[in-house]
């Protein structure tokens, strides 16, 4: 029994030191984890005092370009897409020099912040549609017609989900840009749609040529004319594609799908 009180004793007691130990070594853990904390606390301090101090610079140093920026912004009304790329390039050519633009022009009570966005808005919505007009105006038809039909659908398809889009919200948006004195030009759309005609069309023409030329030889070799038929038929559907998300077609599209037509049931 003694032998058994004094084994029972030891165990006892070697579990509290261990206890205790661990109870000091959690306090060191602890401490250290405390220490670390507010070292990191200090130097984010530190660096939220200099991003801020540096915000309060440029609120002192570029306060007058800011003025004159307010007063061009609030001013500024136009009808003219150019004059409105030009203005948004000059706006940005100076904001973009501010640390943290949203927190300088928060010191400046009156700035035109939302008309600063319908500007920022109305100059990427322009240059997105003009660049579309841009890329149709230069498109280059090349043989064989088949791939080339392909590439121009690709890019139909893309394009009409864009354009379709703001046909149907162009009413609200162009009330939004009037609201800030910007008249924006939706008539591109009609130019995006008249140029995708043209597209249209000249893909009909080297259609038909290049069918012109398969007839040719297989009525030389007397083989299967389900070659050229199969072309025209593409370029239709095509046609008839840009045809309903344009609206209706000019005199030469018409010319042109009249004439694919009568030659797809002469084959």
């Amino acid at each position: 029994m003694g032998n058994l009180y004094r084994l029972l004793k030891l165990q006892v007691e070697g579990s509290s030191l261990d206890s205790t130990s661990h109870h000091k070594m959690g306090k060191v853990g602890a401490s250290a984890g405390v220490k670390q904390g507010m070292a990191d606390a200090l130097a984010e301090m530190t660096k939220r005092s200099a991003y801020f101090h540096q915000i309060e610079e440029d609120v002192k140093n570029y306060a007058k370009t800011i003025k004159q920026i307010n007063t061009a912004i609030t001013s500024f009304k136009t009808s003219d897409m150019s004059e409105l790329i030009k203005f948004h390039g000059y706006v940005e050519s100076h904001l973009e020099k501010l640390t943290d633009e949203s927190q300088v022009l928060a010191r400046f009570e009156d700035f035109p912040t939302k008309k600063l966005e319908e500007l920022r808005m109305g100059a990427a919505l322009y240059s997105k549609l003009d660049t579309i007009a841009t890329t149709l105006r230069n498109w280059s038809i090349v043989s064989p017609i088949g791939e080339h039909l392909d590439k121009a659908e690709s890019y139909f398809n893309k394009i009409k989900v864009e354009i379709d889009t703001l046909e149907r919200t162009k009413d609200e948006e162009a009330k939004k840009f009037i609201s800030h004195n910007i008249h924006f030009d939706f008539g591109i759309l009609i130019s995006i749609k008249e140029l995708m005609i043209d597209v249209s069309s000249n893909c009909m023409e080297l259609a038909m040529k290049e069918s012109r030329e398969a007839q040719t030889k297989e009525n030389t070799r007397g083989g299967s004319k389900n070659g050229s038929r199969k072309l025209l038929w593409k370029a239709f559907q095509f046609a008839f594609r840009v045809y309903s998300f344009a609206g209706g077609q000019d005199d030469r599209a018409d010319k042109l799908t009249r004439e694919l037509a009568q030659k797809y049931k002469e084959i």
